[in-house]
């Protein structure tokens, strides 16, 4: 690994995401709403280093609550990284369901969504190895807290939002296997 690109280790799992949020999410264009958020050092990323379910969700509704408790200028949304503890995407599914769950049971559903992304994202019905999948990709397991208000906003002044999906896709095949590495090298980690 070159030291411009860090290892994928658990200790550098926060330098590693915002690397790939950098290099992918904002530089291809993956999220057109996440460079605003950036440049105002309002995307929060917190590490979750339990290997537990229920740990992991204690620490998620934390950081849910900080998030009710901050404004959109301090924190507008937060990445939730488990380095260790979820790198099977099944087990990751099963969290990210207590965690949608768990904002049922707070009461703030609707304040509130989840995106997710893990290094071994698969789309129900595609195969592991469809390209498309990369879109949903990440270093580590991450569950992202969105304030749905905020997205509301963002969506409304947005011309064809429900294109996004989409033109990723039509972004992973273009790029494919090489091209995506070439714009993120720690991907030749695990790229298959």
């Amino acid at each position: 690994m070159s030291q411009l690109y860090p290892s994928y280790t658990i200790a550098n799992a926060l330098e590693l995401t915002k690397l790939w949020v950098d290099v992918m999410v904002i530089g291809q264009n993956l999220c057109p709403f996440a460079a605003p958020e950036r440049n105002r050092k309002s995307i929060r990323y917190v590490i979750v280093e339990k290997e537990k379910q229920s740990e992991a969700i204690e620490m998620f509704l934390s950081e849910l609550l900080f998030l009710q408790q901050s404004s959109e200028d301090e924190a507008s949304t937060s990445l939730v990284i488990f380095p260790t503890g979820f790198d099977n995407f099944d087990v990751f599914l099963d969290l990210l369901d207590y965690a949608e769950d768990a904002l049922v049971q707070v009461g703030v559903e609707g304040l509130f969504q989840l995106a997710s992304f893990h290094p071994n994202y698969q789309f129900d019905g595609l195969p592991s190895e469809d390209i498309t999948n990369w879109t949903n990709r990440s270093p580590f397991p991450v569950l992202h807290i969105i304030r749905e208000g905020q997205m509301g906003r963002v969506l409304d002044s947005y011309k064809s939002p429900e294109e996004i999906p989409e033109r990723n896709m039509a972004l992973m095949e273009r790029l494919g296997a090489k091209g995506l590495i070439q714009r993120f090298p720690p991907f030749q980690d695990y790229i298959k």
